[in-house]
Parts: structure tokens; sequence; C-alpha cells
């Protein structure tokens, strides 16, 4: 958990300074020209984006589960209706007018609604009590939550893939965007399913 929750908050005081001064031109995606409230809804974005990542590290944590199951639940009630589902729902409208092209503007609504129906369907799960399936699908929910961090960790990769092919810097920028996005998502939805299909290992005792 420690690592992890390293890494967020190092993610975190990258990405959210420039925002706090409500300055869009201090914003580090341009706006569509014509819709002037892309500003707004893209730090509302934020805004909740950072409640759920903060959030889910909180209700992946095991001891928090083991020992609190209260706040665990009302944790969780603030993940799923103060960070994920709104969060989401903005993700996929300002996905729709990327700046970026239609190939990044598509992957991103793809993801958002990814992450709104799979968080949608963890908590209908956990209301009916299907804990099992409440589990498989909060960790998807998880997944979909780190996809923008992902996508930021492996825009490295993706530009030196790609620099060697593209010469113009305009191009360059937008095929690696593309690529880290493809690859974010791919990533963390196998790696997801493998957590789930994976035999736990017994005991020591037991063994």
């Amino acid at each position: 958990m420690a690592p992890l929750a390293l890494v967020v908050a190092g993610f975190l005081a990258y990405s959210v300074p420039p925002y706090l001064t409500l300055d869009p031109a201090q914003s580090r995606v341009p706006a569509p020209p014509g819709f002037a409230a892309h500003y707004w809804l893209l730090l509302a974005h934020i805004t909740f984006g950072t409640i759920a990542i903060v959030g889910v590290i909180l209700q992946i944590w095991p001891w928090l589960r083991r020992k609190h199951p209260i706040a665990h639940r009302r944790i969780g009630r603030v993940y799923v209706f103060g960070g994920a589902l709104p969060a989401a729902v903005m993700a996929a409208v300002i996905g729709a007018v990327s700046p970026f092209g239609p190939v990044v503007g598509t992957l991103d609504v793809v993801a958002a609604l990814l992450w709104l129906g799979f968080t949608i369907a963890g908590w209908r799960a956990i209301r009916q009590r299907r804990y099992a399936d409440h589990r498989k699908w909060m960790i998807r929910s998880f997944a979909m939550t780190m996809s923008t961090l992902t996508s930021r960790a492996l825009s490295p990769i993706a530009f030196l893939l790609v620099m060697p092919r593209v010469d113009d810097k305009s191009e360059l920028i937008l095929t690696a965007g593309t690529l880290s996005a493809v690859l974010s998502i791919l990533s963390l939805l196998l790696l997801s399913q493998w957590w789930l299909d994976r035999k736990p290992k017994k005991p020591a005792s037991a063994r």
C-alpha cells in the first residue's frame, strides 16, 4: 500500500496545483474552440477524480477493511457518489470534445464509460449483498480510476517508441498520447482480470 500511496501522492502533487488558481490559462488541457464551459468541466473532473483516487486507495487497504468496516462502507459511498461517478461523467463529456484528436477522444470516452459501468455494477452488487461480485467489479473500478495516472506513467515509453518514426512535433505528441492511452486501458484491464483469475496461495498452516 505504501508504494502505491506514494505514487498517487506524487501524481496529485504534479497534476492538481495548476488548477488551484482557477485560471484557465494554467490548464494543461487546451479548450476546444467554441466550448467555453470546457475548463470548468475539466476542473470538476479533477476535483471529483482527486476524491476518487484518494478514496479508492483507502478502499483497497486490507487493514482498513478488516479493522474498520464501518469506515470502509462510508468511504465507499464517498468514492462512488462523490468521486468516481461524477468524475466519469465529466471525463466522458470532456473526452467527446478532446483537443488531442478523435482517437484519444474516443479512448477517453471508452475509459470513462467503463469506469462508470464498473462502479455502478459494484455498487449494485453490494446493495444486493453479492459480496464476491462487489469485489470483482470494484477491482475493475479501481483499475479505471488509475487510468490517467497509468497513461502519464507510460507517456515516456510511448515517446521513445514513436520518436524515431515521427518528425513533426505536434504529430509526435498526438501519436505518443494515443499510444499511452491505449497501453493504459489495455494493461489495466488485463492486470485487473489477471488479479481476479489468479489462484491465491494457501497459508503455510494449510500447506
